[in-house]
């Protein structure tokens, strides 16, 4: 891929962040999803797995999943995974029988360097709110904090908070969420604290996880 290539995406990025609206769009959560990517590298090809799950919000107890497998064309390049990513998460949310009412994305929303991560893509391709809930920081930097569930620290980029370090497990090192699209940051901190009910992972994203890599055979 050219520079040029990665210019126009990243100015692709710029316009679509305008689009992201950092509000709640909607009522009561009954149904919340999770969606992973897991891919496997060849000498010739990629090929990748997308999971996304539903889930009781009130009980969080898996009511669905939905699983794709496909070739990935476009390339690794740090800070374009939605592009990667993406067109296998979309086959997979359109097979799923039940809507979830909030989608959590193992990814980065506006902690991204155009304020643009694979959760607010997803957000607005799919017309869905949507959280970016990472495993490791993309950029910004955060003050550490007294690792206890529930206590977090705010993500900042060039002053701005465009997310919060979360600790979800009394001892266990904190994930990074952000907002992705139609939903308040405070939200999205409260939506994944809900969730993680047992592991380090919100069970939404964390069933999503362990499916897409099992049907890539990893």
């Amino acid at each position: 891929m050219s520079a040029l290539d990665i210019s126009r995406l990243a100015e692709k990025q710029r316009q679509m962040a305008r689009q992201v609206i950092l509000a709640d769009g909607f009522g009561e959560i009954r149904w919340v999803g999770g969606c992973d990517v897991s891919l496997r590298r060849s000498r010739r090809s990629s090929e990748g797995a997308a999971t996304v799950t539903v889930f009781s919000f009130t009980t969080i107890e898996s009511i669905e999943a939905a699983t794709v497998r496909g070739r990935v064309e476009f390339p690794y390049v740090p800070g374009f995974l939605a592009f990667r990513e993406f067109p296998l998460v979309a086959r997979a949310f359109a097979r799923l029988k039940t809507q979830p009412d909030v989608l959590i994305l193992d990814g980065h929303g506006l902690a991204h360097p155009r304020r643009f991560g694979l959760a607010c893509y997803a957000g607005l391709e799919l017309d869905i709110p949507t959280i970016g809930c990472a495993k490791s920081l993309l950029c910004g930097e955060f003050e550490p904090f007294e690792l206890r569930r529930g206590n977090r620290s705010p993500i900042l980029l060039d002053s701005e908070t465009v997310g919060f370090a979360v600790c979800t497990r009394d001892g266990v090192k904190p994930l990074f969420v952000s907002l992705g699209h139609k939903i308040t940051l405070e939200t999205a901190v409260e939506i994944v604290l809900r969730c993680a009910v047992r592991y380090r992972q919100p069970e939404p994203t964390r069933l999503a996880h362990a499916q897409s890599r099992r049907a890539i055979g990893r």
